[in-house]
């Protein structure tokens, strides 16, 4: 006999699947369940081991149970959100203590003699169960119970609050660095159409590839910028390319010396890091000078660890004052506080402002365990 299954049968038994563990475990009703079994069945264990008679023990525990529910999740749901969490402690402990005295006198004086005794240990109880004494044992042992429920809410409470703050602070610094990558753009894009704009105005047949270079600039900038991290083959080659439009710029008038060494093969670096630092000794060294200007950039890479140097000359009050500014400027400031928000201890910057030279020293560690933004 061939039986046919509809495609509606078929699809079902494709798509079920067991259920996942996780969901079961995240699940908030099992939770507390499982709560409720292991307190039932701990305390009974305990108190049966104690008076040698198990079964008493679980019936006296299951009977007082609805009772001692009913005050933790009023502990959890409203007495803790209202009083205590609000830091109005003495209030707080004044209602546990009343709650507390209630439920207790409630089991001692009327489950206990009405319904315990008679029922479920009819020789075991004994009128010792009904004396102040054992009233205040039921408090503490009671209250037992509510320290253990609030433990876990003001647990679970602290590592919310925990999770909240650091996702607020991974939002805000990424928010931070969008902030910062938005000012690289326009302030390179300004500084690169002014040395256009000078070529322009010599009509220098070197115009059209100071064109073609900012458009290969313009595609890193729009395209691989955008990204955490980039081949530090990437952001070298869009230096060598700023280098060569500044090139073009002064010609013979400066002295321009790039030096690259070790193997920067896989290594990655945040986009647009190294640039501002190159940037500034042109713009605010080189410029100042009419003549026997010079500009000094080293790269080194070894064992995972990037090394940037940079020297520009400067000389005459007009040199003291352009440092100050290179100093203050807003590159310097941008790149100097992307490195804390993106390397944070891995990195060392040095400065060193003597008379005739300004040059910055920068260490990276391009190693993996680098954050990202």
């Amino acid at each position: 006999m061939e039986v046919k299954l509809s495609p509606e049968t078929v699809i079902e038994a494709r798509t079920w699947s067991l259920p996942d563990p996780r969901s079961i475990i995240k699940n908030r009703m099992l939770q507390h369940a499982a709560f409720w079994v292991i307190y039932v069945v701990f305390f009974g264990l305990l108190y049966g081991s104690y008076i040698d008679d198990y079964y008493n023990a679980f019936m006296v525990e299951l009977v007082e149970l609805p009772f001692k529910m009913a005050l933790v999740y009023f502990n959890m749901y409203y007495l803790m959100p209202k009083f205590l969490l609000r830091k109005r402690y003495l209030e707080f402990f004044v209602y546990v203590l009343m709650i507390t005295g209630a439920i207790a006198a409630l089991m001692q004086y009327v489950l206990l003699p009405f319904l315990i005794h008679p029922f479920f240990c009819p020789t075991t109880c004994s009128q010792d169960n009904l004396t102040l004494y054992r009233f205040i044992k039921n408090i503490v042992n009671i209250n037992y119970l509510v320290a253990i429920s609030a433990t876990v809410v003001l647990l679970r409470n602290w590592y919310q609050h925990q999770q909240s703050a650091r996702t607020l602070s991974q939002d805000k610094l990424e928010a931070e660095l969008k902030f910062l990558k938005g000012q690289i753009h326009p302030h390179f894009l300004f500084n690169t159409l002014n040395s256009l704009y000078s070529l322009t105005l010599k009509k220098s047949d070197n115009a059209p590839e100071m064109v073609l270079k900012l458009s290969g600039l313009m595609d890193y900038m729009l395209y691989d910028a955008n990204a955490a991290k980039v081949p530090l083959e990437k952001e070298l080659n869009y230096i060598r390319n700023y280098i060569d439009l500044e090139r073009m710029r002064y010609g013979d008038r400066v002295d321009i010396s790039f030096t690259e060494s070790g193997s920067i093969l896989g290594a990655n670096i945040a986009p647009m890091m190294l640039l501002p630092f190159v940037e500034n000794a042109f713009k605010h060294g080189v410029s100042t000078e009419t003549e026997n200007a010079w500009v000094r950039i080293d790269v080194k890479v070894q064992n995972g660890k990037l090394s940037l140097r940079v020297e520009n000359c400067k000389q005459g009050e007009k040199a003291e004052r352009t440092a100050k500014e290179m100093a203050s400027g807003i590159g310097l400031k941008n790149v100097q506080r992307r490195l804390e928000l993106l390397y944070k201890d891995t990195y060392s910057l040095e400065i060193e402002d003597e008379p005739d030279v300004y040059a910055v020293h920068l260490e990276l560690d391009l190693s993996d365990r680098t954050n990202e933004d």
